[in-house]
Parts: structure tokens; C-alpha cells; sequence
């Protein structure tokens, strides 16, 4: 929240410092529909970077987990969904707005030196440069400024990461072993240890994320392709499971046998509008984004997008089929 307001105070007065100029300038409706950057510069990249905008929402459903941990749930949780849905989508748009002030994509974005996982960086370290220069300081003063705003950024990241980390990690282990019928899985990943955690399913976890980033580490990449890679795999695996869950949800408004502390869609008709709406984006999205490395002969960035939901599926299915034939040998003696 610093940080955020630190960019905010800084592109403001930069603006008003710079008599109105824009580093990157204006020019008609067509700055604000068409991206700079040249990877969306076509319909379908545009299209893909559907899983981009989901992913700014990502953290919505983690926190659905541990909603019985929250004071009156049944209030409180729609309504923070509801804020936090309007504050992101304004956020995002001004704060995209608001680094026009001060960077220009062809100067400061626009080569290989900045790739995913640097940007932040270099864009408060240019925020910094651009606002003592706009305050008429000393280059030295400038310059030491852009470092300054640089650190700032690497300890708040820092500790804002390490906090959701806390629950990115915890809450779909929650929603998705401990929220499921234990016959699903083999019996260790579903034991607590003293202190109540999957502590085995934890460091399973642990160990299959380490080794997905050791494989596209060392697979010749270079750094701003290893976080193209990576960014779209954590786009695509967070947005694939919502397929499901979004699909089923016509289904779950069926059931009859269920206690409805609140209910927000009433209405049968919206539901499935809404579901089907919202089914096609994400279709949409997460196919050309699977698809688009391959038209641009991409594809090492296009193995790891796809190879992702595909391992776990199968994974996920070996689980199922092993569950069901547990349960079928369980249940023959019982009808001898």
C-alpha cells in the first residue's frame, strides 16, 4: 500500500511538474485500445492476455478457503469480493494510466534488458529518475533517488509476497484435499501434523514446484523468456481450475438438500448467462494463449503452458481412478 501511494504522489507531481507532458503520449482513442508492446499487437495476443487480466484477481478463491476463519461469512465475504472487485479494476486502469507520466515504452520497455521479472523495478527506478529531474535535482540526486524508489520496491515486494505465500500455498491444499472426500487420496496427504497443516502435502508441493522451475531454468532460455514461461504457466494453472469450478456452479444451484446461508444469484436464467458468458472468456483466453507461442514458433514457452494442466490432469485422474477401484473392492465383500 506504500508503494502504490508512493507512485501515485510521484506520478502526480511529475505531471504537474512537467506542465502536463506525458512520457508516453496521447494520441486518440487509439492509445487507450492499442498495447505498445508488439506481443499484443494482434487480435489473438490481445485475446490471450485474457489470463493476465484473471490473473489480477487471483487470491479470491484461496481466500474462499479459510472463510471459516472470518467474522459473520456470510456478510463479510461477499461484500469484501465485491469492493475488492472495484478497487482492482480502477486500480489496474489508473495505475496503467500513471505510468504513462513517467516511462515511455520505446525508451525505457521497449529491449531485452526488461523482461517479467524486472519490470517493477526498472519502472520505480525510472519513477525516481523521472521525478528528481522533474524537481530540477542534480543528476547524482536523481539518480540516487531511482535507487532509492528501487529498494523501497524490493522490501515491499518482498514482504507482500511473503505474505501471500502464507495462503497461495495453504488454501488450495485446503479447498482441494481437505475439502474433498478423503477416499481421493492416498492417506498421507491428507494427515495433519501437531499443528493441524498437510504438512506432507506441503512439502510435496514444494518439491514438484521446485523441480517445474529447475526444468525451465536450465532449458537454455534466456532471462526474459524464462519469466514470459513461467508468468504464463502461473496464468494458465490459476485460471484452468476455474473452468470447473464455474461450470459446475449451474449444477450446485440445483442442489436441493443444501442450507443456503445467502444467495446472491436467484435468478436461473442470469446464472446460466452469466456462467456461459464468462465460460467463453476463459475458453478463449486460455486457449490462445496455449496456442499463440506455437503460431510464433515458440515452442519451448509453448510446452511448459500447455504441459502443466495436462500432467496435473492426468494426475488428478490416476487419483480418481485409484479412489474408485479402492472404493469398489471396499463395497464387493459388504454385497457377498
Amino acid at each position: 500500500m506504500f508503494l502504490t501511494a508512493l507512485f501515485f504522489v510521484a506520478s502526480i507531481v511529475i505531471v504537474i511538474a512537467n506542465g502536463g507532458h506525458l512520457a508516453q503520449p496521447i494520441n486518440g482513442l487509439h492509445s487507450f485500445t492499442a498495447s505498445p508492446n508488439p506481443q499484443f499487437s494482434s487480435p489473438m495476443a490481445l485475446i490471450s492476455f485474457v489470463t493476465y487480466a484473471v490473473f489480477a484477481y487471483a487470491g479470491m478463491e484461496s481466500m474462499g478457503g479459510i472463510t471459516d476463519s472470518m467474522d459473520r461469512p456470510e456478510k463479510t465475504f461477499p461484500k469484501g469480493l465485491i469492493i475488492s472487485t472495484i478497487a482492482i479494476t480502477l486500480m489496474y486502469s489508473i495505475s496503467i494510466f500513471l505510468w504513462g507520466i513517467s516511462a515511455n515504452w520505446h525508451d525505457i520497455l521497449g529491449h531485452n534488458a526488461v523482461n517479467l521479472g524486472n519490470i517493477t523495478y526498472v519502472l520505480m527506478n525510472n519513477l525516481g529518475l523521472v521525478l528528481g529531474h522533474a524537481l530540477n535535482l542534480s543528476t547524482g540526486t536523481a539518480v540516487g533517488l531511482g535507487h532509492l524508489f528501487a529498494r523501497l520496491t524490493g522490501l515491499s515486494m518482498f514482504m507482500g509476497y511473503l505474505g501471500s505465500f502464507f495462503v497461495l500455498i495453504y488454501s488450495p491444499l485446503k479447498s482441494f484435499i481437505l475439502g474433498s472426500s478423503p477416499e481421493l487420496w492416498p492417506k498421507k496427504m491428507t494427515k495433519l501434523n501437531k499443528v493441524g497443516m498437510p504438512a506432507y502435502s506441503m512439502w510435496l508441493q514444494a518439491i514438484i514446484v521446485a523441480i517445474f522451475v529447475f526444468l525451465v531454468a536450465f532449458g537454455g532460455s534466456a532471462a526474459k523468456q524464462f519469466y514470459l514461461i513461467l508468468t504464463d504457466m502461473g496464468n494458465v494453472s490459476t485460471s484452468f481450475p476455474y473452468l470447473f469450478l464455474i461450470g459446475a456452479f449451474p449444477f450446485f444451484k440445483k442442489r436441493a438438500d443444501l442450507e443456503w446461508p445467502f444467495e446472491i444469484y436467484t435468478s436461473r436464467f442470469w446464472t446460466n448467462t452469466i456462467v456461459t458468458v464468462v465460460l467463453i472468456v476463459l475458453v478463449g483466453g486460455i486457449g490462445f494463449t496455449c496456442l499463440q507461442p506455437i503460431f510464433e514458433h515458440d515452442y519451448m514457452t509453448a510446452f511448459w503452458t500447455i504441459i502443466g494442466p495436462i500432467f496435473f490432469g492426468a494426475v488428478a485422474w490416476l487419483f480418481y481412478h485409484n479412489a474408485q477401484k479402492r472404493t469398489s473392492a471396499n463395497e464387493e465383500p459388504s454385497e457377498n
